[in-house]
């Protein structure tokens, strides 16, 4: 009896530390981008109560996507510095799936949020959400306040000032010439080149 609990408590253990290690490889995948370039601006709405769920949903406000993505977002970033003296402002990165649950209970709309049973590309590390800042830190008008969930978000709607339209079409040809694509509804909103080849991950932001 006492080797079949010794056995048991051995398996136990071993699960342990195989979920620990797996977690640890999961989270080694995810960068910090602040880490890589500290002149991208952070604004992690989630790490808040102002978004559109009204609730705090993150417990910090650090900016995680796998090491490509991040590593082309810098790039993007320089190119904006480089040739228009403008930057790059985040308001979300990696979001883990739980969060993702949440947000699809209050607005079950895949249009905006994708349903969780399918995992998106946020909870893969692959997807951003940003907008353009001056040289001061300003952000630039770019049509709708961040999650405006209405036609003028989307990146096809042409009823809008010319500087909003030219603010928008600047930050598209930055992030697709670094390998990020935009989402038709949400002017703000770029998907990673292959992310359907990254796991769905439920990591805490820590």
């Amino acid at each position: 009896m006492k080797k079949f609990d010794f056995l048991i408590s051995f398996a136990f253990a071993l699960s342990f530390l195989f979920l620990v290690d797996s977690l640890y490889a999961q989270r080694s995948k995810l960068v910090n981008i602040q880490e890589l370039d500290s002149t991208i601006l952070i604004d992690v709405r989630y790490a808040t109560k102002n978004n559109f769920t009204g609730q705090k949903l993150y417990e910090t406000d650090k900016v995680y996507l796998i090491k490509e993505a991040a590593q082309d977002l810098v790039k993007a970033n320089k190119y904006l510095k480089e040739k228009y003296n403008l930057r790059l402002k985040i308001y979300d990165g990696y979001r883990p799936l739980s969060v993702q649950k949440k947000m699809w209970a209050i607005m079950p709309d895949d249009r905006y949020v994708a349903n969780p049973a399918k995992g998106s590309r946020h909870n893969r590390g692959c997807a951003v959400d940003l907008t353009l800042v001056d040289s001061l830190g300003n952000e630039l008008d770019m049509g709708t306040h961040y999650d405006d969930f209405t036609e003028k978000s989307h990146i096809d709607y042409k009823n809008l000032p010319p500087e909003v339209l030219r603010n928008r079409r600047i930050l598209q040809e930055a992030m697709t010439k670094f390998n990020f694509t935009p989402m038709r509804t949400e002017w703000w909103h770029f998907d990673y080149k292959g992310w359907e080849k990254y796991p769905i991950l439920d990591i805490p932001i820590k």
